[in-house]
């Protein structure tokens, strides 16, 4: 197995926390490949153009920015070589508002594989409790 690709993961996901506080999601989209399945408990999407799963990141900024969440910070928790080419990746993703004051926390597996560009990109996204964190923050605000 190849520690180079081990060692680029922290820096993949500096880069699209990055993206995310830019709300720049054409660069979102470019880190995925295509195609690539986005996985959730109750829905499971598979995309084979960039422009529709950046049509999915606009509609995620607009509630980000509504919520005025607009700070990411990527914490990987583990990593694993499958081949030379290919990673397994558990991720504890950190939002926070304007001020920097933390909003909810989630935690992601991927599966990032090097394209024919050495780029690393997404094959896999699995959101483990992404929805059910924003809900009970959601609540958490209503009841303020």
């Amino acid at each position: 197995m190849s520690l180079s690709i081990l060692n680029r993961v922290n820096d993949f996901f500096e880069s699209y926390a990055k993206a995310f506080e830019h709300f720049d999601t054409k660069l979102m989209a470019y880190l995925h490949n295509m195609p690539c399945t986005l996985l959730y408990d109750d829905t499971i999407s598979m995309y084979t153009d960039a422009s529709k799963l950046e049509g999915l990141f606009n509609q995620g900024v607009h509630f980000y920015k509504q919520h005025s969440i607009i700070h990411a910070r990527a914490e990987v928790w583990n990593m694993q070589a499958w081949t030379d080419n290919t990673v397994k990746v558990k991720v504890n993703w950190m939002y926070f508002d304007a001020d920097k004051k933390p909003v909810y926390t989630c935690d992601y597996h991927y599966v990032l594989k090097l394209d024919k560009h050495d780029h690393l990109k997404i094959v896999l996204s699995v959101s483990v409790n992404e929805r059910e964190r924003i809900d009970a923050w959601l609540q958490q605000q209503s009841n303020k």
